[in-house]
């Protein structure tokens, strides 16, 4: 176990995604929320939320086509609108393309609410990627994207794809300068492993699977990433919320957690009040103990919740709460 926290000491650090030349903070904005996932967000909120972002130190804003059918990239790209180019990286993803909604179709929510009317369709060949591409420029008003990740494809049709076609188009756009760094963005660790071995990525962004809860992501992927210099994002630190506020009733993986995982959130809970530091405070710092970690997203639908996360961030967390959650059996042994 290391004696030493890997966690930087601000929201405002900047680490590389691999050897791209592109670099991220250490704390990142993730746009899900400003697509209207589960509830709406208005125009302003949006925009508050993205000049909280930057007040607070976030210099890396991730979306994606998904989110809200494209709204959240057109609101994006207006809030970034006026900003220093330089000033920001951004990342979005491919493999989900968008087109009208035809009369009569019915339109696909997905946990969005108040969406544009347009439809998603998978999509992980070269030509699909390549439209992709066109289409978030266009939504974000920008002429590049730093970092481009293959969104979701756990699907083996979709695997196939970014074996046949997906990646090589994905590395073209790269030798290009069309995008920055590539990778890959899943909610899940086997493929993205499977990814780091056979294809040069540069960064790859595992959500949900290395938390305080969920550390299925040490066994394979962060070893592998860690040889091949690969970066790790880390999303879903709160595990969809459990982590942020344990209580009945709380929300784990999308859907209300069981007794068994809320009882282990609230024993974790337990060993960090010793130390006088919030649950939310531990979790968000914890993906940091992996030295390939370069940078931990955050969902935010309100600028509160933007100044929350950044003050949970840079919370100062002892070293011995890290080593009592280890003695305690509530992390996977070799977690750091």
């Amino acid at each position: 176990m290391s004696t030493t926290s890997h966690a930087p000491a601000s929201v405002a650090d900047r680490r590389e995604l691999g050897s791209s030349g592109v670099s991220v903070t250490a704390l990142s904005l993730g746009t899900a929320p400003l697509g209207n996932l589960y509830a709406p967000v208005t125009e302003a909120e949006a925009a508050d939320v993205v000049d909280a972002a930057f007040e607070v130190g976030i210099g890396y804003v991730d979306t994606a086509p998904h989110y809200g059918v494209g709204l959240a990239e057109e609101r994006v790209g207006r809030a970034l609108a006026a900003r220093e180019r330089s000033s920001f990286t951004l990342s979005t993803k491919v493999g989900r393309l968008l087109r009208p909604l035809r009369p009569g179709e019915p339109p696909q929510p997905e946990g969005f609410v108040d969406t544009p009317p347009r439809v998603r369709a998978w999509d992980f060949s070269a030509d699909g990627i390549r439209a992709s591409v066109e289409g978030s420029l266009a939504r974000l008003g920008l002429e590049r994207i730093d970092v481009l990740l293959l969104h979701d494809p756990d699907d083996p049709a979709h695997e196939r794809q970014v074996y046949e076609a997906g990646y090589a188009a994905l590395a073209e756009l790269r030798a290009q300068g069309v995008v920055g760094a590539i990778g890959a963005g899943m909610n899940q660790s086997a493929m993205l492993t499977r990814f780091v071995r056979d294809f040069d990525l540069d960064v790859v962004l595992c959500a949900g699977r290395y938390t305080l809860l969920d550390q299925s992501a040490l066994r394979e992927l962060m070893p592998e990433c860690l040889k091949r210099g690969t970066s790790v994002v880390i999303g879903g630190v709160y595990n969809s919320g459990l982590l942020a506020d344990p209580k009945p009733g709380a929300s784990y993986d999308y859907t209300p957690a069981d007794a068994g995982i809320l009882a282990r959130a609230e024993a974790l809970a337990r060993v960090c009040a010793e130390y006088d530091v919030p649950l939310k405070a531990a979790a968000v710092q914890f993906p940091f103990r992996q030295p390939a970690v370069a940078s931990v997203l955050v969902g935010c639908r309100s600028a509160a919740e933007v100044r929350d996360n950044a003050a949970a961030f840079e919370l100062p967390v002892p070293e011995e709460l890290w080593s009592a959650l280890a003695k305690s059996g509530l992390v996977a042994e070799g977690a750091y």
